[in-house]
C-alpha cells in the first residue's frame, strides 16, 4: 500500500543510493523513499561505486558513520568517482561539528534524526530539484 505517493514522482527516472553502515537507518530510509523514487540500500562505499558504473545515482544519502570510518576526505573521493552526485548526510544532529564540517566539504544538505517520511522525502525532493510541499505545523493551545 502506498501512502501519500505522488504518481508523477513515482515514475520519475531518478535514482537514490542510501549508503550507511547502520543497517536499520539504511533500511528505514529505503522504505521511506522507495514508493516515490528508485532507491537502493547499500551498506558500503565499495558496493556503491560498483553499482554506480551501470546505475549512476542522482543523489546519495550518506550515513555519518561512513564519514567517521573513512574521514572527511571520503567526500572528495565520492564526488570524484560519481561525478555530478548530490549528497545528503544522515546525522544524529544537524549541529554536530562533523556534520557541519561535511557541509563545507561537499555535502549538499543534512537530514537529521529522528527520521520521518515527510522530512526524508522533502529533503530528497529539494536536492533533486522537485517542487517541495511546504508544511506548517499546527499547534493546539
Amino acid at each position: 500500500m502506498q501512502i501519500g505517493v505522488d504518481s508523477d514522482r513515482a515514475v520519475d527516472n531518478r535514482r537514490v543510493f542510501v549508503v550507511d553502515n547502520d543497517e536499520i537507518t539504511c533500511a528505514a530510509l529505503q522504505f521511506m523513499l522507495h514508493d516515490e523514487i528508485e532507491t537502493h540500500e547499500i551498506t558500503s562505499l565499495t558496493a556503491a561505486y560498483a553499482k554506480a558504473v551501470d546505475w549512476k545515482p542522482d543523489l546519495m544519502l550518506l550515513g555519518i558513520g561512513i564519514v567517521k570510518e573513512y574521514g572527511i576526505g571520503v567526500l572528495a573521493e565520492i564526488h570524484a568517482k560519481i561525478v555530478g552526485l548530490k549528497i545528503i548526510l544522515v546525522a544524529d544532529s544537524a549541529s554536530d561539528p562533523l556534520a557541519q564540517a561535511c557541509l563545507k566539504n561537499g555535502v549538499n544538505s543534512i537530514l537529521a534524526k529522528p527520521l520521518t517520511i515527510e522530512k526524508a522525502r522533502q529533503r530528497v525532493d529539494a536536492q533533486l530539484g522537485r517542487a517541495v510541499k511546504l508544511s506548517i505545523p499546527v499547534v493546539q493551545v
